[in-house]
Parts: structure tokens; C-alpha cells; sequence
């Protein structure tokens, strides 16, 4: 899961991308409206979290300007400005949700991903594919067979990129972009044997091959 930071504190910024990471997704993390900026016109991101206070421009601006060129991506706002006429400024503005400073890291997590479950249009907190099941919180799958396998933080996001739109053909370049973040530089033979080790855990048909196009998750059950 791509997942675009906006945070002028480098300390704070730093630390949530550690802590983000861990809980599987994949951080840019940027300290300017005019980085933000920037990078969401060249990035395709599932979720961004953005402070108000930038020493470049307010943040309520970036996000008003950003819902009227049609970007729709979840945005929570992140700030330290907790009184009740910011917070509906903030959603007037276009923001998906608000959590004020300080918070605890695991409610950020578990709002994002409420976030994004919503703009997938899924209730469950597992992704259900075809008698396969994604566990966001544990980073875990566990397949028809009801065996449980633990995944690193890079199979977990690739997976979850896959399973999140079954039947969807991703280039390598699309899963590169969800995969990594701007900060690493992998070929595309990362991913390439990262699919290899997923197709061990899943069977080589569930993660079919388009040549020349890319992957798609679709377990026989579900192929047409």
C-alpha cells in the first residue's frame, strides 16, 4: 500500500515511517506543500496523511486544491490543532478522517486502514479471495487448506496490491510503485522473485502470468 506523508517534523516524520512500514505500507515521506504537490501529481498513492501546519503553505489549501483537480485519494489529516471548527474545516475541506497531536500510532494504523477498506468497498478487515485470506493485522494468509503462512512486510504488500483487485492484470512497473517506496530502487527482478515465493505459498496458477502485460491473482475457482 502506497502511502504518501506530509510532515514538516522531521523527527515525528521519520519515526512514523518506521513504525508504517512495519505495519505494511509503503512511505513517502515529504516535509514541504510543495513536495506533496509534487509528488501527487507523479505518484499513484492509496492513502495520504497530511499535517495543516507546513512552513510552505497550509495543508487545507494542498488538500482543497488537490479535491478540485479530482484526486480522490483518503486523506487523514494530521495535526496538532484539535478544536472542533478545525476539525470541520478540515472535512469541509475534503479530509476523510482527523486525529489530533498526540496520538498513538497503532489508532493512525487502524484508521488507515479502515481508510482504505472503505474506498475498496470491503467491511471485512481480512481481503477474501477465492478461499484465501489476507489478515492486514497480522500480515499473515491463510490459504483454502486453513494453513496459515506469516509473510515479510515486501509479500505482504505485494500480495495485498494483487488480492486487493482480483482478476486485474498489474504490470511489473504498477507493483513496483505500490511495493516500494521512492527511497528504494529495486528492478523489476524483485519482483519477479518476489512472485515466485508468493506462487510457493498460493500455487503457481492462483498468480497467473499475462506475457507481456504483468501478473493478476485469480484462483482457478474464480478464472472465467
Amino acid at each position: 500500500m502506497r502511502l504518501l506523508l506530509v510532515e514538516d517534523d522531521t523527527l515525528l516524520g521519520d519515526s512514523l515511517t518506521r513504525q508504517l512500514e512495519t505495519a505494511g505500507f509503503s512511505v513517502d515521506a515529504i516535509g514541504s506543500a510543495s513536495g506533496a504537490r509534487h509528488l501527487a501529481a507523479v505518484e499513484a498513492y492509496r492513502v495520504v496523511v497530511l499535517d495543516l501546519g507546513l512552513p510552505d503553505g497550509n495543508g487545507l489549501d494542498l488538500l482543497r486544491e488537490w479535491r478540485g483537480e479530482g484526486v480522490d485519494w483518503p486523506v487523514l489529516i494530521l495535526t496538532a490543532r484539535d478544536e472542533w471548527q478545525d476539525k470541520v474545516n478540515g472535512l469541509k475541506a475534503g479530509a476523510d478522517d482527523y486525529l489530533a497531536k498526540p496520538f498513538q500510532v497503532e489508532e493512525l494504523v487502524a484508521r488507515l486502514q479502515a481508510l482504505i477498506r472503505r474506498s475498496e468497498g470491503r467491511v471485512d478487515t481480512r481481503i477474501v479471495v477465492g478461499g484465501f485470506a489476507l489478515d492486514e493485522h497480522r500480515q499473515a494468509l491463510t490459504t483454502p487448506d486453513g494453513v496459515d503462512h506469516t509473510l515479510t512486510g515486501t509479500e505482504f504488500r505485494l500480495l495485498r496490491c494483487l488480492m486487493s483487485r482480483p482478476g486485474r492484470v498489474f504490470s511489473k512497473d504498477q507493483l513496483l510503485e505500490q511495493v516500494y517506496s521512492l527511497d528504494h530502487s529495486p528492478s523489476t527482478n524483485a519482483i519477479e522473485a518476489y512472485i515466485r515465493r508468493l506462487r510457493k505459498r498460493v500455487g503457481r496458477e492462483t498468480i497467473g502470468t499475462r506475457r507481456g502485460q504483468g501478473y493478476v491473482f485469480q484462483p482457478p475457482d474464480d478464472a472465467t
